[in-house]
């Protein structure tokens, strides 16, 4: 696709505006029976599929994996790892000219991120292959890291070399993709180079793929959070004046302030469409996968 518009996201960011791109993206979730049934693809190629099984707060999403995922990144030689830097810039530039993406016309924002809650890489890392289980608890979620292909052990020669890039502090980031309904990341790039980091007791660093609120959306929700700032204003004014009710005003006026400032950042979730043929498709795919992984 052209370069899309670009503007900063932090200090180590950026957001691309793309309108090139109308979809279905490359690297899609279609979905059956109400979104219970769902199916990632990358060009005509399944890759997951997945059954949410549960009700209201207490639900699983049970998934099974398939080969043949392809990275939209290039692979990345020793000698530029040891050299790049602005990763973000340059994965950026990549997607653009990459086939097999989830990126479609809208604001993704493209960022570094460098620390983790513990369990992500730990308990909450999907090392199993091909099948897993996803515990989509609400208020808390999953908030885990799916990988898109079968793991390398940590003494795999190319898992070796990454281990040395992560002691010399010179290895590329993993690229994840933010996926809200799963309320977690899957890898796009850097399998290998999640394991390095963790075969040597480290968190990945990481790019992390989003999709953020188009325009519309976040005018919609500015006005939504300028009605309540109007409405607590006016609780506020009918109160005696004094010295605690100036402090609340100036609190209630900053996180308003900043609440403004960070909808055009916000994630979004992400485009599914529909599975062509429905759950019948979907189960004409698993019991295809079944048949060749009878274990799982």
């Amino acid at each position: 696709m052209t370069r899309a518009p670009r503007e900063p996201l932090g200090p180590d960011g950026l957001v691309l505006d793309v309108r090139d791109r109308p979809g279905p993206a490359p690297l899609r979730f279609e979905t059956a029976r109400d979104g219970r049934l769902t199916v990632l693809r990358q060009g005509g190629r399944p890759l997951l599929l997945g059954a949410l099984t549960g009700e209201g707060c207490c639900r699983d999403l049970r998934l099974h994996r398939l080969d043949g995922y392809r990275s939209p990144l290039p692979p990345i030689e020793s000698s530029r790892m040891r050299s790049a830097a602005g990763w973000v810039h340059r994965y950026a530039r990549w997607l653009e000219d990459a086939d097999g993406t989830p990126v479609d016309d809208g604001r993704w924002g493209l960022a570094r991120r460098t620390t983790f809650a513990l369990p992500i890489w730990s308990c909450d890392f999907v090392r199993d292959w091909p099948a897993g289980v996803l515990e989509l608890y609400c208020g808390g979620g999953w908030h885990g890291v799916l990988p898109l292909r079968r793991l390398s052990p940590p003494d795999a020669p190319r898992v070796k070399a990454y281990r040395k890039h992560v002691r010399d502090g010179t290895l590329a980031p993993v690229l994840l993709w933010w996926v809200p309904f799963l309320d977690g990341w899957l890898i796009l790039d850097g399998h290998d180079r999640a394991v390095a980091a963790l075969a040597e007791g480290r968190a990945p660093e990481c790019v992390v793929l989003t999709r953020l609120l188009d325009e519309d959306q976040w005018r919609r929700e500015a006005a939504t959070v300028a009605d309540s700032h109007r409405h607590h204003g006016e609780r506020l004014a009918a109160r005696p004046a004094g010295p605690g009710t100036e402090r609340q005003r100036a609190v209630m006026e900053e996180r308003y302030g900043d609440v403004l400032a960070g909808l055009p950042y916000e994630p979004s979730g992400i485009r599914t469409w529909p599975l062509p043929g429905g759950a019948p498709a979907w189960e004409a795919l698993a019991r295809t996968a079944m048949f060749e992984c009878p274990s799982d």
